[in-house]
């Protein structure tokens, strides 16, 4: 890996920077485990070494993660020799070797979704919860930039949080506030070198387009220190609106772990319904502003983002039952370990997915076997029960646990967790 950067006048950060950096990141188990996305860039690999010498430092460990997406000839030799690089510095390599990416429309969005199922899914096959990414001053001011351009609200501009998580995995962006020349400072300081990503440079990409015209390789120059002030400032309104939200939520909505909600019809504010509207329908986006803004002034029956309202009965006089439009739900999914059908349930076992009695099962919905006999043996309304998860195989239901409905024993040992893309009120947002 050829070493491109003299080391100049930006000093390398240290242990103590970047404990500083973690420390609002917490909590972290006492022999913390960690896994770092690596590239084979700069970036990646100098967090790699800070990372490591963080969690060595308390009896902890790191494992290096490399995608191997498959788009270039060279990628594999790549990833193989990124996985060297990290274990001549006593850090575990793991490849993660994508298939069936093809090039072609929105390849840069699908291999972002696949890298991020594949880390995600080496993360909990290492048991590790916490997953450090590489992103640095001159990222977030990137994408600031993005999104100013695609008209993004408030929150977008708040750029990337220094802290998310999704799906049981912590996703940490402790460099968020470096240049990255001092990262590429620390390599040198060190006698190491690093590999240059081409597509890093490509004209036909937004980002690198926005690259060339700012013209700060360094990522320490007025205009990106800008950039990610403004992130900053506008990270902080979000914190506190999203606390406002959740506080909010805490005393209006009362969430089920079947996947529902109950809501005090009074009016509220549309961010506010919006997160519950998201999180009940497993979405990925908020439902379009006009309707919310209608809906969120005076909450009735009505049909939104994918979730439903309707009078809750007898569950809740008075209250709205708020629960997945079921038209919309996704089809059924393979019955997997982290396996999310429809964006809201997550399925967890102990037992070997490829093995009998779960070889071949599918994670769907319940829907029309939940107004047959399943009926008397839940208290839920019939369109609760409906949106519900269940394992089916060749078009026969196999068990739907939510109901305690196991016939043939094939749900011992799984959990069936509402577990949202989106919760409505997840992680509270940390500005880099």
């Amino acid at each position: 890996m050829p070493a491109a950067l003299a080391s100049g006048t930006r000093l390398p950060p240290d242990g103590a920077e970047f404990a500083a950096r973690m420390a609002p990141l917490g909590p972290f188990e006492p022999r913390p485990k960690l896994a770092v996305a690596v590239s084979g860039g700069a970036d990646s690999l100098a967090l790699a070494l800070l990372a490591a010498a963080w969690a060595h430092a308390r009896g902890g460990a790191v494992l290096g993660l490399i995608v191997d997406h498959g788009l270039r000839a060279a990628a594999a030799r790549e990833s193989a020799d990124a996985a060297n690089y990290l274990e001549t510095q006593g850090i575990p390599a793991r490849i993660l070797r994508l298939e069936h990416l093809a090039p072609g429309p929105g390849v840069a969005a699908r291999a972002r979704m696949a890298r991020y199922a594949a880390l995600a899914g080496a993360c909990r096959d290492a048991g590790i919860v916490h997953l450090l990414l590489g992103h640095h001053a001159a990222d977030q001011a990137e994408t600031v930039l993005l999104r100013a351009l695609s008209a993004s609200g408030p929150a977008g501009l708040a750029g990337m949080a220094a802290l998310s998580e999704a799906g049981g995995l912590r996703l940490l962006r402790p460099l968020l506030g470096l240049a990255p020349v001092r990262l590429r400072a620390l390599l040198v300081s060190r006698g190491l070198g690093w590999a240059e990503d081409p597509s890093n440079a490509d004209p036909r990409a937004t980002r690198a387009r926005l690259r060339h015209l700012r013209a700060d390789r360094a990522g320490d120059g007025p205009a990106t220190l800008a950039l990610c002030a403004a992130a900053r400032s506008a990270g902080a309104a979000r914190a506190a609106a999203e606390a406002e939200i959740a506080s909010l939520l805490a005393a209006r909505a009362e969430f089920r772990p079947e996947g529902f909600a109950l809501l005090d019809p009074a009016p509220l504010p549309p961010a506010a319904l919006g997160a519950l509207l998201r999180a009940i329908a497993g979405a990925a986006q908020m439902p379009a502003r006009a309707g919310l803004a209608v809906l969120a002034a005076a909450p009735r029956p009505a049909t939104l983002g994918g979730a439903r309202l309707m009078p809750a009965g007898r569950l809740g006089p008075g209250m709205l039952l708020v629960l997945r439009e079921a038209a919309r739900m996704a089809p059924p999914v393979p019955a997997r370990p982290g396996a999310l059908w429809d964006g809201r349930f997550r399925l967890t076992c102990g037992a070997d997915p490829g093995s009998e009695p779960l070889a071949g099962a599918q994670l769907g919905a319940l829907g029309a076997a939940a107004a047959g006999g399943l009926r008397g043996r839940s208290d839920l309304p019939a369109a609760v029960l409906e949106t519900l998860p269940a394992l089916w195989r060749d078009g026969t239901l196999l068990a739907a646990p939510a109901v305690a409905y196991d016939p043939g024993g094939v749900a011992a040992g799984l959990r069936l967790l509402f577990a949202p893309r989106h919760p409505a009120a997840g992680a509270p947002f940390v500005a880099g």
